[in-house]
């Protein structure tokens, strides 16, 4: 592993405080389009659990983000309070009534395509960990 984090927010933080926690494990290894897929992937997870899982909940129930940086994959997981439910049910109802004019709507699926790995489970305690895999191929450090 070469970082590891951990954030812990409310439902009022802006994202630019996750992203901004983000971008300080960033590994120059990373090929730059998949931080930037990453980046948004985490966006996307963030404004979710805010605007979905914490949707009419108190404004001040945590979610907790963890990334963890390894040489070939970054593994991103964030915690919220939300009600359970079935993530390939939703991507598959997505995919079929995509509005293209719609503002929103998109966030699962665009995890999906971005994501080598997507899952969404119910823990201990009541939470749900949006857990967000992607691999990658370093790129060779430079020889002095």
């Amino acid at each position: 592993m070469l970082k590891k984090s951990r954030l812990q927010v409310n439902s009022t933080s802006p994202l630019d405080k996750v992203l901004s926690w983000f971008e300080q494990l960033h590994q120059p290894q990373i090929p730059k389009s998949v931080w930037i897929r990453c980046q948004l992937a985490l966006a996307e997870g963030f404004t979710n659990a805010v605007r979905h899982a914490h949707k009419d909940k108190a404004w001040d129930l945590p979610i907790e983000i963890e990334v963890e940086v390894f040489a070939e994959s970054i593994e991103m997981k964030i915690w919220d309070w939300g009600d359970k439910f079935d993530l390939e049910q939703k991507i598959a109802e997505i995919s079929q009534q995509v509005d293209l004019e719609s503002g929103g709507g998109r966030g699962l699926k665009l995890m999906k395509d971005i994501a080598d790995s997507l899952t969404y489970s119910r823990t201990p305690g009541d939470r749900n960990c949006l857990s967000i895999v992607k691999h990658y191929d370093p790129i060779p450090k430079a020889e002095d």
